[in-house]
This record gives C-alpha cells, structure tokens and sequence, in this order.
C-alpha cells in the first residue's frame, strides 16, 4: 500500500512500522503550503497516479513505493532540513520533485555529498544542470530553452520592445541571465528590466514603467501572483503587450488570478506534452491513471509532469536490480540512455543528465481545457 504523510507545516514522522526490506522509500520536500500549495500538491497527485498503479501490480521488484513529502513552504533553509532527515531518517534511495531555484541549489551540495539521486526537480536554471552533477537527473528542458523559444517568437511576431520583469531570487537572476543571451542573438536589448521579490502583487509602478518605455512584450519571470496583478495593472493602462511566462508560473494558479477571460492571449512556454492530447499515448495512460486515483480528476502540465518524473524513476528503479542502492540507481538512470515514455522521448548522454529538450508555447483562451 502507497503511504504518503500529511501534507502539513511540520515534519512529521511516519507513525506506521517500516519494512525496508519490502519497501523502497522515495523522498520528496515541497511547498505544501502557501502560494505554490496547490501546484505542489497537482505535481503530488501525478507521482501517487503512478506509483499507486506500480504498487497495484506488485511493485519494483516485488519491494512496493512510498513518498515521503515533507512540506518546506518554499523556504531553502527548510528543504535544506528536510532533506536532511528523508536522507539519514527516513532513508530514501532517490529524491523527487522539489520546487525551485533557490532550494534546489542549496542542497545540491549535500545530494553530492551523500550521492543519492535527486530526481526530476522543478527548475531549469542553468546553475542546477551545469557543471555536469552525476546525482543530478533532470527531466525539463532548461529555462534558456524556454526564453529561446520566447524570444524568437516575438521577434517573428515583430515585437521588437521586449521588457523584463523578474522576481528577485536564482530564479529571476537565471532568467534575467538567459533573457538578455537570447535578446542578443537578435541584437536586441530589454528596454526595461524590473524587479519585485516572490509572490509581490505591487506591480502597478512596474506597469507605469513598462508602459513608459513603449515596450510591446513583456516576459514575466515570476510566480502566478505577481504575473497575474501584473497583467490587470497594464490592463488597466490601456497596454497591449503580449505578456510571456516560464513553465513555472502555473497555468491553473493564473487563469483563477484572472477569471472571466482575463488571462485570454497570455503565452506560457511548456516543457510537457499537451496533457489533454490523448493521442500520445503516454498522455491516455496519465489520464488513465490519474482517474483511477481521484473520481473527479483534473489534468494538467503539472500533475504530467509529476507522473512522468515517477515514470522515468520507476524504470531506472527497474534497472537497478532486486537489491538496489543510491549508487545503482543512479547508475541505472544513466544506463537507460534513450527512451521512450510513449511519445516522450528522453535522452542522457554522457556528461549529462538533461534528459529532454523539448519545448512548447500556449496561448491561453477564456474556456478551460479541462477536466
């Protein structure tokens, strides 16, 4: 039986008896509460998708899969802390899906130090995928992938006046970093850069000064919050720049920021397969999967991603044997090489663990894609 432990403030320790002989103990910090709750809690939902279809025919191995989730509410110091005890109390083989830039830099010095494999985590900053980290195994494509991608299609677009807005943390500096590299490509310059720490909805100044400087896109490196009183402030001042975010923002979390059509045309590079396109088939198996685990499912980029990230996981953890240990499975992931999830193709090569490059732009409408 999958046991995850309540999603709640502290740390807490698991009450039931262990078995470590029948069980293979995965664990995973995240910010269980406050503003990023419930895309911690979509990511959540997509690994239990997974893992509970895996416990149901037996497991790994005959050894069943438990997450061990620790609330961190998106403070570094507390993932540092957590990651702590999932490595030496609750002794997990691999670490899965924590949140951000600044959290994951700060502890990718422990997950060295021990070498235990750190799975699937929530950024693309440049600082987590180089230098090559062999315990490091990431599944998204990087954020200068993305804002590439951005960039390039407002050029085409010919929207030339391209503003930056970004939070004040490693994430932002590493999107501002990637952004002005792919402006330059186009020999082109931001023609403003502002900034506001996480989650700051007092984005009415920075509108004024976006609308100041005649920019024509702005590309949004912030949480939903910010973005979305962003884009009713240059609504408000009558500004039709196309507003632009990373995969990161959350689409759910903005368009409930925007209701009523409010979030119409706002782009969103992603990193993920549409997750409504059954026609992949790694899609209809999510879907699958993710019904079987809750009657009133709902789909989307972040629950895929945690089911593909558990997914990736699972089949190294095949790999690795009946008797694994970090080291195997590490090992085991870089021995995967290709594969194919069914229509997600991912790739390790040597010298590096960034197992996919694949990136998208949405564009969003006023009805849901939905369930």
């Amino acid at each position: 039986m999958l046991i995850s432990p309540p999603l709640g403030r502290s740390a807490p320790r698991l009450q039931q008896e262990k078995t470590p002989e029948s069980e293979l103990i995965i664990g995973r910090s995240a910010p269980f509460s406050g503003l990023s709750a419930q895309t911690a809690k979509d990511y959540q939902d997509g690994i239990l998708a997974w893992f509970s279809e895996v416990n149901r025919n037996g497991g790994i191995h005959k050894r069943k899969l438990r997450l061990v989730s620790i609330d961190d509410n998106y403070k570094p110091a507390r993932t540092l802390s957590n990651t702590h005890q999932l490595i030496h109390r609750e002794k997990a083989i691999a670490l899965i899906g924590f949140f951000g830039t600044p959290n994951s830099k700060l502890v990718i010095p422990l997950i060295e130090k021990i070498g235990i494999p750190f799975v699937a985590p929530v950024t693309g900053a440049r600082d987590i995928l180089n230098p090559y980290r062999p315990m490091v195994f990431n599944l998204r494509a990087s954020y200068q992938a993305e804002i590439d991608k951005i960039i390039n299609h407002l050029v085409r677009d010919a929207r030339h006046r391209i503003a930056i807005f970004h939070v004040t943390d490693a994430y932002g500096i590493d999107g501002l970093r990637s952004a002005k590299i792919a402006l330059a490509r186009h020999n082109l310059k931001p023609v403003l850069v502002s900034s506001l720490p996480r989650n700051s909805i007092d984005t009415y100044q920075v509108a004024q000064k976006i609308v100041k400087a005649k920019a024509n896109a702005v590309l949004s490196i912030n949480t939903f919050a910010t973005s979305a009183s962003l884009s009713r402030n240059l609504s408000s001042m009558g500004s039709r720049a196309q507003l632009m975010n990373l995969s990161p923002v959350g689409i759910e979390g903005l368009q409930d920021a925007l209701p009523g059509g409010r979030a119409d045309g706002i782009g969103i590079s992603q990193v993920f397969p549409f997750p409504w396109n059954r026609r992949v088939p790694v899609i209809a198996q999510y879907q699958e999967m993710m019904q079987r685990q809750k009657d009133n499912a709902h789909y989307g980029y972040t629950s895929l991603e945690g089911f593909l990230a558990a997914r990736w996981l699972t089949a190294a953890l095949e790999k690795a044997g009946p008797n694994p240990s970090r080291e195997k499975l590490a090992e085991a992931f870089r021995k995967l090489g290709n594969l194919d999830l069914g229509g997600f193709k991912l790739h390790l090569k040597p010298g590096s663990n960034q197992a996919s490059q694949l990136v998208e732009l949405t564009f969003l409408k006023s009805q849901r894609w939905g369930p």
